[in-house]
């Protein structure tokens, strides 16, 4: 019998990647999603048909829609979610209603099967979960430290200090072992998510895989939404001649993983019959620089708009992160097959064939900066 999937947020970026994949592979694909206007625009395409069996138009949080959604289903691949690292920190209520309250509707539906069919959990984690990551201090050796300071930021001293001795020290790739220290209330709700999840897959029986998403990306990402990523972002300003503001110095730096690597890291956990209950990292294992994804969209629009490094920061962001993968890899097998060379010049092709569009970038940042949660750090570091 074909393995029959629900993937909430189904219609998301990476959910309808996802969805097509395992219709190709002889899954039968059930979605269930708000088709929130954030995201998907005041004209969603709601035709999921050439993946998807069966689409269920509903909020996360709407429990008769969750409980019809569930009934039956093998496996269920949960990404409904509200992913703003920066909106998270003034739209909390809003956060706290779709990321927490929906994972416990949605687990509520699970554990009330009656017969449970249901037998493992898929949740889509993050990276934001450990806010700062691991590093390496001269003296002290492997660190984890805190949350960046206002103070020192607002001088431009934006790297991150050693908790022991308060010295600089440099990233290093951060593995599941590392203390969970969220920064943002995104991350904060996406910790909790997790483990929801897997705590109760340990009470039900349950397998439960929470995937820990680097920075995803790849054709087919909403270019329309202000907090989906910084890629789409310049990308929207660089075809548009507006100029790219880069935060911080520049130097701040991510793991950009392509969405082909997460689809396959996915699948692998909607595939695997090995009873888990575990969190594992999906990333690249490489680190870019954000001037460094900047230069590389403009110069590949052609743009004339300057890049300025403006020191502008916010609070709840990171500094650094770059997953340590070989849990991932000895577990499931998965080894990202993408560089970020190869996945953003596949990106900026498919952005180049889109509409332009109008994004709340802007307004975004105002509502950010009204709310004291975007500052600029002093010119002469004083």
């Amino acid at each position: 019998m074909s393995l029959r999937v629900l993937i909430t947020g189904g219609a998301g970026f990476i959910g309808r990647h996802l969805g097509a994949h395992l219709c190709a592979l002889g899954c039968r694909v059930t979605v269930l999603d708000s088709f929130s206007p954030q995201i998907h625009g005041d004209s969603p395409n709601t035709d999921l048909s050439a993946f998807a069996e069966r689409t269920i138009s509903a909020d996360i949080c709407d429990g008769d829609a969750v409980r019809q959604a569930v009934a039956d289903q093998d496996v269920v691949v949960h990404f409904a979610a509200e992913t703003g690292t920066g909106q998270s920190m003034y739209e909390v209520t809003r956060y706290e209603r779709v990321n927490i309250q929906g994972t416990a509707i949605l687990i509520e539906a699970i554990a009330a099967q009656a017969p449970r069919t249901v037998r493992r959990l898929v949740v889509a984690s993050s990276r934001a979960i450990y806010g700062e990551g691991a590093y390496e201090c001269l003296e002290h050796g492997r660190v984890f430290p805190a949350s960046r300071r206002t103070a020192e930021m607002g001088r431009g001293e934006f790297e991150p200090l050693c908790p022991t001795c308060g010295a600089p020290c440099g990233w290093v790739k951060t593995a599941e072992t590392a203390p969970s220290s969220p920064s943002s209330f995104y991350g904060l709700t996406k910790l909790v998510q997790e483990q929801m999840a897997l705590m109760f897959a340990g009470h039900l029986n349950l397998s439960a895989y929470a995937l820990r998403y680097q920075n995803v990306y790849g054709p087919g990402q909403s270019l329309i939404n202000p907090y989906t990523g910084i890629l789409a972002i310049f990308s929207n300003l660089a075809r548009q001649g507006k100029p790219i503001n880069v935060f911080e110095d520049g130097k701040e730096s991510r793991d950009f993983v392509y969405i082909a690597d997460v689809v396959d890291a996915t699948a692998r956990c909607v595939l695997n019959e090995d009873p888990q209950v575990i969190s594992l990292n999906v990333g690249s294992g490489e680190s870019t620089s954000v001037s460094d994804v900047a230069r590389c969209i403009s110069t590949h629009f052609r743009s004339q708009a300057p890049i300025t490094v403006s020191g502008t920061y916010r609070l709840g962001d990171i500094r650094h992160n770059v997953a340590d993968i070989s849990l991932a890899a000895s577990l499931l097998g998965y080894e990202p097959k993408w560089h970020f060379d190869a996945g953003v010049k596949s990106f900026l092709e498919w952005a180049e064939q889109q509409e332009p569009v109008e994004t709340r970038f802007e307004q975004s940042l105002t509502e950010m900066r009204d709310r004291g949660l975007l500052l600029t750090a002093s010119a002469n570091g004083s």
